[in-house]
């Protein structure tokens, strides 16, 4: 799933003049989705993929979606060789991040239809000749499979309501473009939907640095992975790091709900 991931990414990447990374949390506002949608937690309404979860084991209340997400959202060392746990290192239980009417990013509490979201934080601290690379992992599990859709699709609708962004005071992520990638397009056979975002990311007015933000939906379940770069990083190195962290976060959704 890996090699998939990173091929079907760097395509879009490369469709876009792309360069990778981020420092933004997951989830846009999500309206949806009463909890008894289990009829929707196989169906895709954008397309159909290669998995199809068991009923049984998709969550239906709060404490089962955090579990899973819990269980999904990576962790410092599950990035690689030389990550390390940021400050603080994951979000506040109960919240997601909401972008308001000025373009800034907030946490609130979980709306109707979402029943748990967990965003952790890393970076790979500076050495080698190459800067800081700061990471973020995100799992939002929905109450129905229109929920995460929905998710999806205000990804994409974001990003032109709000081309400049600011993830926090001090932060600014400008020039902004988004591109979907539902499955069966460009080669996207490992979820049922894609959205790859591109920018540049400031901190404190310093130099501009590359940054990519990568979601997908299986069912129920949304992941999404940003990736902030730094000098001596490349594009290619960015976007591989992001994208084997997708596909990792992808398997461990497959391995929870695919029953016997």
């Amino acid at each position: 799933m890996t090699l998939l991931v990173a091929g079907s990414l760097l395509a879009g990447c490369s469709a876009q003049g792309a360069d990778g990374g981020a420092a933004r949390e997951s989830a846009s506002p999500s309206a949806d989705a009463g909890a008894g949608a289990t009829a929707g937690a196989t169906a895709s309404p954008s397309g159909s993929s290669l998995f199809t979860a068991d009923p049984s084991l998709v969550p239906r209340s709060a404490g089962d979606g955090a579990v899973l997400a819990d269980a999904v959202v990576l962790a410092a060392g599950d990035w690689g060789r030389g990550f390390v746990a940021q400050r603080p290192a994951a979000s506040t239980p109960g919240t997601w991040a909401v972008l308001d009417d000025d373009c800034r990013w907030e946490r609130e509490k979980l709306p109707n239809g979402v029943l748990a979201s967990s965003s952790r934080y890393s970076r790979r601290p500076a050495g080698g000749g190459k800067g800081t690379v700061r990471v973020t992992a995100a799992t939002t599990v929905h109450a129905s499979v229109l929920g995460a859709d929905e998710q999806l699709s205000t990804t994409l609708e974001e990003v032109l309501r709000c081309p400049e962004q600011q993830p926090r005071s001090n932060e600014r992520i400008t020039g902004l473009n988004s591109l979907g990638i539902p499955f069966g397009a460009r080669n996207q056979e490992y979820a049922d939907d894609t959205v790859m975002e591109t920018g540049r990311y400031v901190e404190n007015g310093g130099a501009a640095q590359p940054y990519s933000w990568m979601v997908a939906r299986l069912g129920t379940v949304v992941v999404a992975v940003s990736v902030t770069g730094a000098k001596g990083n490349t594009e290619q190195e960015l976007n591989q790091v992001g994208s084997e962290a997708l596909a990792k976060m992808l398997e461990r959704i497959q391995l929870r709900l695919k029953g016997n």
